[in-house]
Protein backbone atom coordinates (compact mmCIF):
# COMPACT_ATOMS: atom_id res chain seq x y z
CA UNK A 1 0.00 0.00 0.00
CA UNK A 2 1.36 3.45 -0.77
CA UNK A 3 3.19 5.21 2.30
CA UNK A 4 0.99 8.27 1.38
CA UNK A 5 -2.61 6.54 3.29
CA UNK A 6 -0.51 6.00 6.19
CA UNK A 7 1.01 9.74 6.27
CA UNK A 8 -2.57 10.86 5.45
CA UNK A 9 -3.95 8.62 8.33
CA UNK A 10 -1.71 9.38 11.19
CA UNK A 11 -1.68 13.60 10.34
CA UNK A 12 -5.45 12.93 10.25
CA UNK A 13 -6.26 11.96 13.53
CA UNK A 14 -2.84 13.94 15.21
CA UNK A 15 -5.00 17.19 14.07
CA UNK A 16 -8.66 15.41 15.14
CA UNK A 17 -6.66 14.68 18.89
CA UNK A 18 -5.35 17.87 18.68
CA UNK A 19 -8.95 19.45 18.07
CA UNK A 20 -9.88 17.43 21.03
CA UNK A 21 -12.24 14.89 18.68
CA UNK A 22 -11.92 11.11 18.56
CA UNK A 23 -9.07 10.07 16.08
CA UNK A 24 -11.74 8.43 13.29
CA UNK A 25 -12.73 12.29 12.44
CA UNK A 26 -9.35 12.91 11.28
CA UNK A 27 -9.15 9.31 9.14
CA UNK A 28 -12.32 10.58 7.55
CA UNK A 29 -10.58 13.84 6.65
CA UNK A 30 -7.94 12.07 5.42
CA UNK A 31 -9.88 9.64 3.19
CA UNK A 32 -11.82 12.89 1.63
CA UNK A 33 -8.27 14.65 0.84
CA UNK A 34 -6.71 11.90 -0.15
CA UNK A 35 -9.78 11.98 -2.57
CA UNK A 36 -9.59 15.03 -3.64
CA UNK A 37 -5.57 14.71 -4.28
CA UNK A 38 -6.54 12.47 -6.96
CA UNK A 39 -5.95 9.13 -4.75
CA UNK A 40 -8.64 6.13 -5.08
CA UNK A 41 -9.85 3.08 -2.89
CA UNK A 42 -7.44 0.33 -3.52
CA UNK A 43 -8.02 -3.63 -2.91
CA UNK A 44 -5.34 -3.68 -0.41
CA UNK A 45 -7.41 -0.96 1.78
CA UNK A 46 -10.76 -2.40 1.26
CA UNK A 47 -9.27 -6.12 2.38
CA UNK A 48 -7.78 -4.43 5.51
CA UNK A 49 -11.60 -2.20 5.87
CA UNK A 50 -13.09 -5.09 5.77
CA UNK A 51 -11.05 -7.37 8.01
CA UNK A 52 -11.33 -4.26 10.51
CA UNK A 53 -15.22 -4.92 10.72
CA UNK A 54 -15.33 -8.76 10.72
CA UNK A 55 -12.53 -8.17 13.67
CA UNK A 56 -15.18 -5.60 15.36
CA UNK A 57 -18.09 -7.54 14.66
CA UNK A 58 -16.45 -10.71 15.89
CA UNK A 59 -14.92 -8.96 19.23
CA UNK A 60 -18.43 -7.38 19.50
CA UNK A 61 -19.60 -10.76 20.01
CA UNK A 62 -16.87 -12.07 22.39
CA UNK A 63 -18.25 -9.82 24.89
CA UNK A 64 -22.39 -9.93 24.15
CA UNK A 65 -24.86 -11.83 26.40
CA UNK A 66 -27.26 -13.14 23.72
CA UNK A 67 -30.14 -13.03 26.57
CA UNK A 68 -30.02 -9.17 25.55
CA UNK A 69 -31.42 -9.30 22.13
CA UNK A 70 -34.45 -11.03 23.81
CA UNK A 71 -35.05 -8.11 25.74
CA UNK A 72 -38.54 -5.95 24.93
CA UNK A 73 -36.30 -2.66 25.21
CA UNK A 74 -33.84 -4.19 22.39
CA UNK A 75 -35.60 -5.96 19.89
CA UNK A 76 -39.09 -4.69 20.34
CA UNK A 77 -37.27 -1.28 20.07
CA UNK A 78 -35.37 -1.39 17.58
CA UNK A 79 -38.21 -3.09 15.13
CA UNK A 80 -40.53 -0.23 15.81
CA UNK A 81 -37.93 2.54 15.54
CA UNK A 82 -37.05 0.65 11.84
CA UNK A 83 -40.63 0.94 11.27
CA UNK A 84 -41.41 4.65 12.46
CA UNK A 85 -38.26 5.81 10.98
CA UNK A 86 -38.91 5.01 7.41
CA UNK A 87 -42.20 5.97 7.38
CA UNK A 88 -41.18 9.33 8.86
CA UNK A 89 -37.86 9.83 6.47
CA UNK A 90 -40.54 8.95 3.61
CA UNK A 91 -42.41 11.69 4.12
CA UNK A 92 -39.57 14.37 5.12
CA UNK A 93 -38.35 13.52 1.61
CA UNK A 94 -40.80 14.04 -0.28
CA UNK A 95 -41.37 17.84 1.51
CA UNK A 96 -37.27 18.08 0.57
CA UNK A 97 -38.42 17.80 -3.42
CA UNK A 98 -39.75 20.87 -3.01
CA UNK A 99 -36.19 22.26 -2.87
CA UNK A 100 -35.51 21.35 -6.87
CA UNK A 101 -32.95 19.68 -6.66
CA UNK A 102 -32.37 17.35 -9.59
CA UNK A 103 -31.55 14.36 -8.02
CA UNK A 104 -34.56 14.70 -5.29
CA UNK A 105 -36.59 15.77 -8.31
CA UNK A 106 -36.41 12.55 -10.47
CA UNK A 107 -37.19 10.05 -7.14
CA UNK A 108 -39.98 8.15 -6.98
CA UNK A 109 -41.55 6.62 -3.88
CA UNK A 110 -39.39 3.50 -4.10
CA UNK A 111 -36.25 5.72 -4.45
CA UNK A 112 -37.77 7.24 -1.38
CA UNK A 113 -38.75 4.11 0.50
CA UNK A 114 -35.12 2.38 0.10
CA UNK A 115 -33.50 5.85 0.83
CA UNK A 116 -35.64 6.50 3.98
CA UNK A 117 -34.67 2.44 5.26
CA UNK A 118 -31.07 3.19 4.31
CA UNK A 119 -31.13 6.21 6.79
CA UNK A 120 -32.51 4.38 9.18
CA UNK A 121 -29.72 2.48 9.87
CA UNK A 122 -26.84 2.92 13.15
CA UNK A 123 -23.36 2.53 12.18
CA UNK A 124 -21.67 -0.54 14.28
CA UNK A 125 -18.42 0.61 13.66
CA UNK A 126 -19.35 3.69 14.99
CA UNK A 127 -21.07 3.39 17.81
CA UNK A 128 -19.34 0.69 19.33
CA UNK A 129 -15.57 2.54 18.92
CA UNK A 130 -17.42 5.34 20.61
CA UNK A 131 -18.07 3.30 23.14
CA UNK A 132 -15.05 1.52 24.02
CA UNK A 133 -13.49 4.98 24.03
CA UNK A 134 -15.49 5.62 26.86
CA UNK A 135 -15.19 1.90 28.46
CA UNK A 136 -18.95 1.49 29.11
CA UNK A 137 -19.25 -1.32 25.97
CA UNK A 138 -20.64 -2.94 29.06
CA UNK A 139 -22.76 -0.50 31.08
CA UNK A 140 -26.66 -1.31 30.52
CA UNK A 141 -26.88 1.94 27.77
CA UNK A 142 -24.18 0.60 25.92
CA UNK A 143 -25.59 -2.83 25.87
CA UNK A 144 -28.51 -1.27 24.80
CA UNK A 145 -27.26 -0.04 21.83
CA UNK A 146 -24.95 -2.61 20.91
CA UNK A 147 -28.47 -4.88 21.26
CA UNK A 148 -30.52 -2.36 18.71
CA UNK A 149 -27.28 -2.46 16.21
CA UNK A 150 -27.14 -6.07 15.89
CA UNK A 151 -30.88 -6.38 15.35
CA UNK A 152 -30.34 -3.53 12.38
CA UNK A 153 -27.78 -5.86 11.24
CA UNK A 154 -30.42 -8.39 11.06
CA UNK A 155 -32.98 -6.47 9.31
CA UNK A 156 -30.21 -5.72 6.46
CA UNK A 157 -28.97 -8.87 6.00
CA UNK A 158 -32.90 -10.07 5.38
CA UNK A 159 -33.35 -7.39 2.95
CA UNK A 160 -30.00 -7.81 1.42
CA UNK A 161 -31.79 -11.31 0.72
CA UNK A 162 -34.66 -10.64 -0.36
CA UNK A 163 -33.84 -8.30 -2.63
CA UNK A 164 -31.41 -9.75 -4.29
CA UNK A 165 -33.60 -12.93 -4.62
CA UNK A 166 -30.68 -15.14 -3.91
CA UNK A 167 -31.38 -17.32 -0.90
CA UNK A 168 -28.72 -18.41 1.55
CA UNK A 169 -27.32 -21.89 0.49
CA UNK A 170 -29.39 -25.16 1.45
CA UNK A 171 -26.38 -26.10 3.13
CA UNK A 172 -26.80 -23.11 5.36
CA UNK A 173 -28.62 -24.96 7.79
CA UNK A 174 -25.77 -27.51 8.54
CA UNK A 175 -24.48 -23.74 10.48
CA UNK A 176 -27.08 -24.43 13.33
CA UNK A 177 -24.43 -27.44 14.00
CA UNK A 178 -22.39 -25.01 15.08
CA UNK A 179 -24.34 -25.00 18.54
CA UNK A 180 -23.14 -28.48 19.49
CA UNK A 181 -19.95 -27.62 18.23
CA UNK A 182 -19.58 -24.45 20.71
CA UNK A 183 -18.89 -26.19 23.58
CA UNK A 184 -15.55 -28.03 22.04
CA UNK A 185 -14.56 -24.50 20.30
CA UNK A 186 -14.58 -22.43 24.28
CA UNK A 187 -12.37 -25.75 25.15
CA UNK A 188 -10.29 -24.95 22.77
CA UNK A 189 -9.99 -21.33 23.77
CA UNK A 190 -9.15 -22.45 27.38
CA UNK A 191 -6.18 -24.88 25.87
CA UNK A 192 -4.30 -22.69 23.55
CA UNK A 193 -3.61 -20.18 26.46
CA UNK A 194 -2.37 -16.61 25.35
CA UNK A 195 0.22 -14.63 23.56
CA UNK A 196 0.83 -15.80 19.81
CA UNK A 197 -1.50 -18.89 19.31
CA UNK A 198 -4.79 -16.86 21.16
CA UNK A 199 -4.87 -14.42 18.33
CA UNK A 200 -4.32 -16.49 15.76
CA UNK A 201 -6.81 -19.07 16.92
CA UNK A 202 -9.43 -15.88 17.33
CA UNK A 203 -8.68 -14.48 13.30
CA UNK A 204 -9.14 -18.12 12.24
CA UNK A 205 -12.48 -18.54 14.27
CA UNK A 206 -13.37 -15.06 12.96
CA UNK A 207 -12.47 -14.98 9.70
CA UNK A 208 -12.53 -18.82 8.61
CA UNK A 209 -15.07 -20.27 10.70
CA UNK A 210 -16.91 -17.18 10.87
CA UNK A 211 -17.14 -14.86 7.56
CA UNK A 212 -15.71 -17.55 4.91
CA UNK A 213 -18.03 -20.33 5.86
CA UNK A 214 -20.66 -18.12 6.81
CA UNK A 215 -20.20 -16.09 3.32
CA UNK A 216 -19.82 -19.74 1.16
CA UNK A 217 -23.14 -20.64 2.74
CA UNK A 218 -24.48 -17.42 1.47
CA UNK A 219 -25.00 -16.10 4.70
CA UNK A 220 -23.21 -12.16 5.74
CA UNK A 221 -20.17 -12.64 6.83
CA UNK A 222 -19.90 -9.83 9.45
CA UNK A 223 -23.02 -11.86 10.54
CA UNK A 224 -20.79 -15.19 10.67
CA UNK A 225 -18.42 -13.88 12.47
CA UNK A 226 -20.62 -12.06 15.46
CA UNK A 227 -22.21 -15.42 16.05
CA UNK A 228 -18.96 -17.30 16.42
CA UNK A 229 -18.25 -14.86 18.50
CA UNK A 230 -21.15 -14.93 20.69
CA UNK A 231 -20.60 -18.60 20.95
CA UNK A 232 -17.63 -18.35 22.19
CA UNK A 233 -19.04 -14.92 25.29
CA UNK A 234 -19.62 -17.42 27.83
CA UNK A 235 -16.25 -18.79 28.52
CA UNK A 236 -14.00 -16.78 30.60
CA UNK A 237 -10.84 -16.35 28.32
CA UNK A 238 -13.13 -14.68 26.21
CA UNK A 239 -12.53 -10.97 27.70
CA UNK A 240 -8.48 -11.92 27.32
CA UNK A 241 -9.22 -13.07 23.70
CA UNK A 242 -11.34 -9.58 22.68
CA UNK A 243 -8.14 -7.48 24.75
CA UNK A 244 -5.96 -9.46 22.78
CA UNK A 245 -7.66 -8.61 19.00
CA UNK A 246 -8.20 -5.01 19.88
CA UNK A 247 -4.97 -3.12 18.58
CA UNK A 248 -5.41 -5.28 15.42
CA UNK A 249 -8.63 -4.28 15.33
CA UNK A 250 -8.18 -0.66 16.10
CA UNK A 251 -5.03 -0.68 13.05
CA UNK A 252 -7.43 -2.34 10.66
CA UNK A 253 -10.42 0.45 10.93
CA UNK A 254 -8.26 3.11 10.31
CA UNK A 255 -8.67 1.38 6.85
CA UNK A 256 -12.61 1.12 7.08
CA UNK A 257 -12.57 5.28 7.43
CA UNK A 258 -10.28 6.09 4.94
CA UNK A 259 -12.38 4.46 2.77
CA UNK A 260 -15.48 6.09 3.17
CA UNK A 261 -14.15 8.86 2.37
CA UNK A 262 -12.09 7.86 -0.36
CA UNK A 263 -15.59 6.17 -1.78
CA UNK A 264 -16.59 9.59 -3.71
CA UNK A 265 -15.80 13.16 -4.24
CA UNK A 266 -19.05 15.38 -4.41
CA UNK A 267 -20.10 18.05 -7.15
CA UNK A 268 -21.64 21.44 -5.23
CA UNK A 269 -25.40 19.91 -6.08
CA UNK A 270 -24.33 16.78 -4.76
CA UNK A 271 -23.08 17.95 -1.47
CA UNK A 272 -25.59 20.28 -0.87
CA UNK A 273 -28.38 17.72 -1.31
CA UNK A 274 -25.73 15.73 1.59
CA UNK A 275 -26.23 18.46 4.02
CA UNK A 276 -29.92 18.52 3.19
CA UNK A 277 -30.12 14.85 4.65
CA UNK A 278 -28.00 15.67 7.25
CA UNK A 279 -31.28 17.03 8.72
CA UNK A 280 -33.05 14.02 9.37
CA UNK A 281 -30.32 13.18 11.96
CA UNK A 282 -31.78 14.45 14.58
CA UNK A 283 -35.41 13.38 13.43
CA UNK A 284 -34.01 9.90 14.02
CA UNK A 285 -32.59 10.93 17.28
CA UNK A 286 -35.94 12.11 18.58
CA UNK A 287 -37.69 8.69 18.14
CA UNK A 288 -34.71 6.96 19.73
CA UNK A 289 -35.56 9.23 22.14
CA UNK A 290 -39.28 8.52 22.70
CA UNK A 291 -39.04 4.74 22.05
CA UNK A 292 -36.41 4.25 24.81
CA UNK A 293 -38.58 6.44 26.72
CA UNK A 294 -41.78 4.24 26.66
CA UNK A 295 -39.63 1.31 28.17
CA UNK A 296 -39.80 3.39 30.82
CA UNK A 297 -35.90 3.85 31.00
CA UNK A 298 -33.96 6.82 32.70
CA UNK A 299 -33.17 9.95 30.78
CA UNK A 300 -29.83 9.27 31.24
CA UNK A 301 -29.74 6.01 29.51
CA UNK A 302 -32.33 6.99 26.69
CA UNK A 303 -30.07 10.28 26.16
CA UNK A 304 -26.50 8.25 25.83
CA UNK A 305 -27.91 5.04 24.14
CA UNK A 306 -30.01 7.69 21.76
CA UNK A 307 -26.52 10.02 20.92
CA UNK A 308 -24.58 6.36 20.45
CA UNK A 309 -27.38 5.18 17.43
CA UNK A 310 -27.37 9.06 16.41
CA UNK A 311 -25.53 8.88 12.65
CA UNK A 312 -25.88 6.78 9.70
CA UNK A 313 -24.27 3.47 8.96
CA UNK A 314 -22.51 2.13 6.38
CA UNK A 315 -25.12 -0.55 5.93
CA UNK A 316 -26.68 2.38 4.32
CA UNK A 317 -24.05 2.33 1.36
CA UNK A 318 -24.61 -1.53 0.72
CA UNK A 319 -27.87 -1.19 0.27
CA UNK A 320 -28.23 1.90 -1.41
CA UNK A 321 -25.06 -0.03 -3.60
CA UNK A 322 -27.34 -2.84 -4.71
CA UNK A 323 -30.49 -0.54 -5.34
CA UNK A 324 -28.03 1.00 -8.01
CA UNK A 325 -27.03 -2.17 -9.25
CA UNK A 326 -30.61 -3.42 -9.32
CA UNK A 327 -31.32 -0.08 -10.92
CA UNK A 328 -33.92 0.80 -8.33
CA UNK A 329 -32.46 4.56 -8.08
CA UNK A 330 -29.35 7.16 -9.85
CA UNK A 331 -26.16 5.92 -8.83
CA UNK A 332 -25.28 9.54 -8.16
CA UNK A 333 -27.38 8.68 -4.66
CA UNK A 334 -24.32 6.35 -3.30
CA UNK A 335 -21.59 9.63 -4.00
CA UNK A 336 -24.70 11.41 -1.16
CA UNK A 337 -24.94 8.69 0.40
CA UNK A 338 -21.20 8.34 1.29
CA UNK A 339 -20.91 12.27 1.78
CA UNK A 340 -24.07 11.91 4.10
CA UNK A 341 -22.62 9.23 6.58
CA UNK A 342 -18.92 10.47 6.74
CA UNK A 343 -20.65 13.89 8.10
CA UNK A 344 -22.67 12.17 10.34
CA UNK A 345 -19.85 10.77 11.96
CA UNK A 346 -18.11 14.23 12.06
CA UNK A 347 -20.99 15.74 13.49
CA UNK A 348 -21.73 12.67 15.66
CA UNK A 349 -18.53 12.95 17.41
CA UNK A 350 -18.20 15.67 19.50
CA UNK A 351 -21.93 15.39 20.39
CA UNK A 352 -20.73 11.82 22.05
CA UNK A 353 -17.64 13.31 23.90
CA UNK A 354 -20.06 16.02 25.51
CA UNK A 355 -22.90 13.41 26.53
CA UNK A 356 -22.58 13.87 29.80
CA UNK A 357 -22.80 17.45 29.63
CA UNK A 358 -25.53 17.09 27.35
CA UNK A 359 -27.60 14.30 29.52
CA UNK A 360 -27.43 17.29 32.99
CA UNK A 361 -28.73 19.98 30.12
CA UNK A 362 -31.48 17.99 28.94
CA UNK A 363 -32.49 16.72 32.38
CA UNK A 364 -33.66 19.83 33.67
CA UNK A 365 -36.54 19.61 31.01
CA UNK A 366 -37.23 15.94 30.43
CA UNK A 367 -39.58 14.56 32.86
CA UNK A 368 -38.46 11.49 35.20
CA UNK A 369 -40.55 8.70 36.38
CA UNK A 370 -40.22 7.89 40.34
CA UNK A 371 -38.10 4.61 40.73
CA UNK A 372 -40.46 2.18 41.36
CA UNK A 373 -41.90 2.57 37.74
CA UNK A 374 -38.51 2.41 36.26
CA UNK A 375 -37.45 -0.33 34.15
CA UNK A 376 -35.46 -3.12 36.32
CA UNK A 377 -32.41 -2.86 35.31
CA UNK A 378 -32.75 0.94 35.13
CA UNK A 379 -33.34 1.28 38.93
CA UNK A 380 -31.12 2.52 42.16
CA UNK A 381 -29.06 0.04 43.71
CA UNK A 382 -29.71 -0.58 47.11
CA UNK A 383 -27.25 -1.35 49.60
CA UNK A 384 -29.10 -2.44 52.42
CA UNK A 385 -27.80 -2.59 56.03
CA UNK A 386 -24.26 -4.03 54.60
CA UNK A 387 -21.62 -2.66 56.42
CA UNK A 388 -18.65 -4.14 54.08
CA UNK A 389 -19.49 -4.32 50.60
CA UNK A 390 -16.79 -6.37 48.00
CA UNK A 391 -16.40 -4.92 44.37
CA UNK A 392 -15.64 -8.41 42.75
CA UNK A 393 -16.11 -11.49 43.82
CA UNK A 394 -13.44 -13.57 42.12
CA UNK A 395 -11.42 -15.76 44.52
CA UNK A 396 -10.06 -13.07 46.75
CA UNK A 397 -13.33 -11.54 46.69
CA UNK A 398 -15.14 -14.67 47.67
CA UNK A 399 -12.57 -14.73 50.33
CA UNK A 400 -12.84 -11.42 51.71
CA UNK A 401 -16.38 -12.20 51.82
CA UNK A 402 -15.91 -15.53 53.75
CA UNK A 403 -13.79 -14.13 56.11
CA UNK A 404 -15.21 -10.22 57.22
CA UNK A 405 -18.97 -12.88 57.17
CA UNK A 406 -17.65 -15.63 59.34
CA UNK A 407 -15.00 -13.89 61.53
CA UNK A 408 -16.10 -10.42 61.56
CA UNK A 409 -19.58 -10.86 61.95
CA UNK A 410 -20.58 -7.97 60.01
CA UNK A 411 -23.46 -7.35 56.66
CA UNK A 412 -21.45 -8.11 53.70
CA UNK A 413 -22.25 -7.29 50.30
CA UNK A 414 -20.21 -8.46 47.34
CA UNK A 415 -20.61 -6.72 43.36
CA UNK A 416 -19.56 -8.33 40.27
CA UNK A 417 -20.38 -7.33 36.95
CA UNK A 418 -20.66 -10.93 35.81
CA UNK A 419 -24.63 -12.27 35.68
CA UNK A 420 -23.68 -15.85 35.99
CA UNK A 421 -21.19 -15.44 38.17
CA UNK A 422 -23.91 -13.48 40.47
CA UNK A 423 -26.69 -15.95 39.88
CA UNK A 424 -24.25 -18.65 40.47
CA UNK A 425 -23.38 -17.14 43.54
CA UNK A 426 -27.43 -16.15 44.93
CA UNK A 427 -27.77 -19.69 44.60
CA UNK A 428 -24.72 -20.25 47.33
CA UNK A 429 -26.41 -18.46 49.44
CA UNK A 430 -23.86 -15.40 49.37
CA UNK A 431 -25.24 -12.29 49.32
CA UNK A 432 -24.53 -10.29 45.60
CA UNK A 433 -25.99 -8.27 43.18
CA UNK A 434 -24.85 -7.21 39.75
CA UNK A 435 -23.05 -4.24 39.03
CA UNK A 436 -19.74 -3.03 37.16
CA UNK A 437 -17.41 -0.57 39.05
CA UNK A 438 -16.45 1.07 36.08
CA UNK A 439 -19.99 1.45 34.26
CA UNK A 440 -21.10 5.42 34.97
CA UNK A 441 -24.57 4.23 35.07
CA UNK A 442 -23.33 1.97 38.38
CA UNK A 443 -22.44 4.87 40.28
CA UNK A 444 -24.91 7.53 38.92
CA UNK A 445 -28.04 4.77 40.65
CA UNK A 446 -25.95 3.83 43.45
CA UNK A 447 -28.03 4.67 46.66
CA UNK A 448 -25.01 4.36 49.93
CA UNK A 449 -25.87 3.74 53.12
CA UNK A 450 -24.60 5.72 55.77
CA UNK A 451 -23.74 2.43 58.13
CA UNK A 452 -21.46 1.55 55.51
CA UNK A 453 -17.72 1.10 57.27
CA UNK A 454 -15.38 0.02 54.88
CA UNK A 455 -14.96 -1.39 51.06
CA UNK A 456 -12.83 -4.07 49.50
CA UNK A 457 -11.67 -3.43 45.47
CA UNK A 458 -10.87 -6.63 44.58
CA UNK A 459 -11.52 -6.69 40.60
CA UNK A 460 -9.12 -7.47 38.34
CA UNK A 461 -8.80 -4.58 36.56
CA UNK A 462 -6.70 -1.88 37.77
CA UNK A 463 -8.46 0.49 35.94
CA UNK A 464 -11.58 -0.59 37.60
CA UNK A 465 -10.31 -0.59 40.97
CA UNK A 466 -9.09 2.98 40.29
CA UNK A 467 -11.68 4.03 38.95
CA UNK A 468 -14.20 2.77 42.02
CA UNK A 469 -12.10 4.68 43.88
CA UNK A 470 -11.84 8.06 42.59
CA UNK A 471 -16.09 7.96 42.25
CA UNK A 472 -16.02 6.67 45.83
CA UNK A 473 -13.96 9.65 46.79
CA UNK A 474 -15.92 12.01 44.64
CA UNK A 475 -19.07 11.11 46.90
CA UNK A 476 -17.26 11.97 49.81
CA UNK A 477 -17.37 8.39 51.25
CA UNK A 478 -16.38 8.53 55.12
CA UNK A 479 -14.97 4.73 55.28
CA UNK A 480 -11.73 2.92 54.68
CA UNK A 481 -11.14 1.78 51.30
CA UNK A 482 -8.77 -1.15 50.86
CA UNK A 483 -7.72 -2.52 47.00
CA UNK A 484 -5.66 -5.30 45.71
CA UNK A 485 -3.24 -4.99 43.12
CA UNK A 486 -1.55 -7.64 40.56
CA UNK A 487 2.10 -5.83 40.02
CA UNK A 488 3.58 -2.86 42.12
CA UNK A 489 4.17 -0.28 40.32
CA UNK A 490 0.30 -0.32 40.48
CA UNK A 491 0.46 0.33 44.53
CA UNK A 492 1.32 3.94 44.22
CA UNK A 493 -1.77 5.32 42.05
CA UNK A 494 -4.01 3.80 44.44
CA UNK A 495 -2.04 5.57 47.56
CA UNK A 496 -2.52 8.81 46.24
CA UNK A 497 -5.89 8.02 45.03
CA UNK A 498 -6.60 8.10 48.97
CA UNK A 499 -6.93 3.93 49.38
CA UNK A 500 -6.34 3.40 52.95
CA UNK A 501 -4.26 0.14 52.28
CA UNK A 502 -3.20 -1.50 49.33
CA UNK A 503 -2.01 -5.45 49.49
CA UNK A 504 0.00 -6.65 46.81
CA UNK A 505 -1.92 -10.14 45.97
CA UNK A 506 1.45 -12.15 45.34
CA UNK A 507 3.31 -10.31 47.85
CA UNK A 508 0.65 -11.53 51.09
CA UNK A 509 0.36 -14.60 49.16
CA UNK A 510 3.67 -15.53 49.85
CA UNK A 511 3.97 -13.76 52.95
CA UNK A 512 0.77 -16.05 53.99
CA UNK A 513 2.46 -18.99 52.76
CA UNK A 514 5.77 -18.60 54.34
CA UNK A 515 3.79 -18.06 57.69
CA UNK A 516 1.64 -21.71 57.27
CA UNK A 517 4.52 -23.64 56.84
CA UNK A 518 6.62 -22.04 59.38
CA UNK A 519 4.11 -22.90 61.64
CA UNK A 520 3.79 -26.03 60.32
CA UNK A 521 7.53 -27.13 60.65
CA UNK A 522 7.52 -25.22 64.16
CA UNK A 523 9.22 -22.26 63.07
CA UNK A 524 9.67 -18.99 64.84
CA UNK A 525 10.83 -15.85 63.89
CA UNK A 526 13.73 -14.04 66.18
CA UNK A 527 12.38 -12.37 69.05
CA UNK A 528 14.05 -8.97 67.90
CA UNK A 529 12.01 -9.61 64.61
CA UNK A 530 8.52 -10.36 66.19
CA UNK A 531 5.77 -7.65 66.17
CA UNK A 532 5.68 -6.11 70.10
Amino acid sequence: MDPVYILAAFLGGLGAMLLRLPPLVGFLAAGFALNALGYSLTPTLETLANLGVTLLLFTIGLKLDVRTLLRGEVWAGASIHMLLSSVLLVLVLSLFKLTGLTLLQGSNLQTLLILAFALSFSSTVFAVKVLEERSEAQSFYGRLAIGVLIMQDIFAVLFLSVSTGVLPSPWAVLLFLLLPAAPLLRQLLGRVGHGEMQILFGVLLALVLGYALFDALGVKGDLGALIIGMLLAPHAASYQLAKSLFHMKELFLVGFFLSIGLTALPTLELLGLSLLLLLLMPLKSLLFMAVFGFFRLRTRTTTLATLSLSNFSEFGLIIAALAASQGWFAPEWLVVLSLTVALSFVLAAPLNATSEQLYHWLDQYLPSLPPERLHPADRPIELGDAQVVIMGMGKIGRGAYERVQQHYRLPVLGIDNDGNKVRLLQEKGYAVIEGDAVDSDFWEKLIACDQMRMVLLAMPSHHGNLYALGQLRNRSFSGKIAAVVEYPAEIEALKKGGADAVFHVYSEAGIGFADDAAAVAGLTAPAEDRPS
